[in-house]
């Protein structure tokens, strides 16, 4: 981990030449959330490839680039598309843009992803407020020689979701009518699907839904002192006495028809930041 701290005052220059504002929030929009960019009222954008150290983004439906600006009245940095460790990134590499957001002045970090539902009570399209997770991706981003610039050795995970953003969700969600659950990510590597018996011991641990992204984010937002709010779409039902081949063109179309749902949450808790100020 000694290199990094380098690396992100890399990107930081490249940014800060760009874009002098100091950002309140970072966000990551992952797939079903990408179109929250348009309601930016944008100030810069860089595309990954002009930023260093930072990667590719190779997801189907992942722009990749960096924007900058207002959004709800609150300065924002958001990532149009994200990076994954089955696109053969290591973590720290995935995780860099994290550091970088808290760097340029970020105190919370937001993020979606799509993901598989395996709690019966859920249906697809329905959003899911994350109030825990379980790291099965069989790596963690903070491994190696700590550097204590970044954050401590051994951070506590007991509450990696701010409990107050999550509130903030959920009170929007019913005051907007629709169905906003709160529950369990676990992260795997990807990028098959899983088998049924997989999605079996998923369940049978605690998960509601399952992804391949978000997880090392958080872990990453935890080390280095940020609030972190995240919200899962569930773009296809994963029970293992009724499972269906996976169709991902299906399953991109569904994450874009829960785009208003995730909208309406991203851009309250956005607004409930500029307008307490905590």
């Amino acid at each position: 981990m000694l290199d990094l701290y380098d690396k992100i005052q890399d990107a930081v220059g490249a940014i800060r030449h760009a874009w002098d504002a100091t950002p309140r929030a970072g966000v990551i929009l992952g797939t079903g959330l990408g179109s929250l960019a348009d309601q930016i009222e944008v100030q810069a954008s860089l595309d990954y490839a002009d930023i260093p150290h930072f990667p590719t983004s190779t997801a189907t439906s992942h722009r990749g680039r960096l924007v900058c600006g207002n959004l709800k009245g609150l300065p924002v940095v958001a990532m149009e598309g994200r990076f994954h460790q089955y696109e053969g990134y290591p973590l720290k590499q995935i995780t860099l843009p994290v550091r970088v957001m808290q760097a340029l002045g970020a105190d919370v970090l937001c993020v979606s992803q799509a993901v598989g539902g395996m709690n019966p009570y859920y249906q697809p399209g329905d959003v899911m407020v994350l109030d825990d997770h379980i790291n099965l991706m069989g790596d963690n981003p903070l491994v190696g020689v700590n550097d204590d610039r970044l954050g401590p050795r051994f951070p506590d995970m007991s509450a990696p979701y701010d409990k107050e953003l999550m509130e903030v969700a959920l009170e929007i969600a019913r005051r907007e009518n629709f169905v906003a659950h709160k529950g369990v990510s676990v992260a795997v590597t990807g990028p098959c699907l899983e088998t049924r018996a997989e999605y079996r011991f998923l369940r049978m641990i605690g998960a509601d839904v399952v992804g391949m992204s978000t997880v090392p984010e958080v872990i990453v937002a935890v080390h280095c002192g940020l609030r972190v709010f995240g919200v899962a779409v569930v773009t296809d039902m994963c029970l293992p006495d009724a499972l269906e081949p996976a169709n991902v063109d299906k399953i991109i179309a569904t994450a874009g028809s829960a785009e208003p749902k995730l909208r309406a949450l991203f851009e309250g808790v956005l607004e409930h930041l500029a307008n307490t100020g905590v």
